[in-house]
């Protein structure tokens, strides 16, 4: 998948900000000031490889289908898995798309009801 193609299903999850606190080369995606994708960029081109929030079981099931999804780099590695995209690229777009939305849901899942109202008035 294509790093724009990426970013597009990442910048299209409500209320969605990107933030660069540990330098240009990783972009961190948000949803209420939480965490739900962390991209290790090597050019504005080129994806090196993006962890994302998991259900536990999901993760192992991700782990043991593809060679280069593997438990979160730096992450709760219960909680995150990081796929490599200079590995095999056997996973298809549409699995991808699943695990950002995956992640994505599962933190607003965790969210306050504050918040989770906010996000709401946010999508309308």
């Amino acid at each position: 998948m294509k790093i724009g193609n990426i970013l597009k299903v990442l910048e299209k999850q409500a209320a969605s900000t990107l933030e660069y606190p540990f330098g240009d080369d990783v972009m961190v995606y948000k949803v209420m000031n939480k965490m739900f994708a962390l991209i290790s960029i090597k050019d504005t081109s080129h994806l090196n490889a993006m962890n994302l929030k998991c259900d536990p079981e999901d993760a192992l099931a991700y782990r043991d289908i593809y060679e280069n999804v593997i438990p979160g780099y730096h992450m709760n590695k219960k909680h995150w898995n990081t796929i490599y995209f200079d590995k095999d690229n056997s996973i298809s777009d549409e699995a991808i798309i699943e695990m950002i939305e995956e992640s994505y849901n599962l933190v607003v899942s965790k969210l306050t009801k504050k918040q989770k109202l906010e996000l709401e008035a946010i999508k309308k």
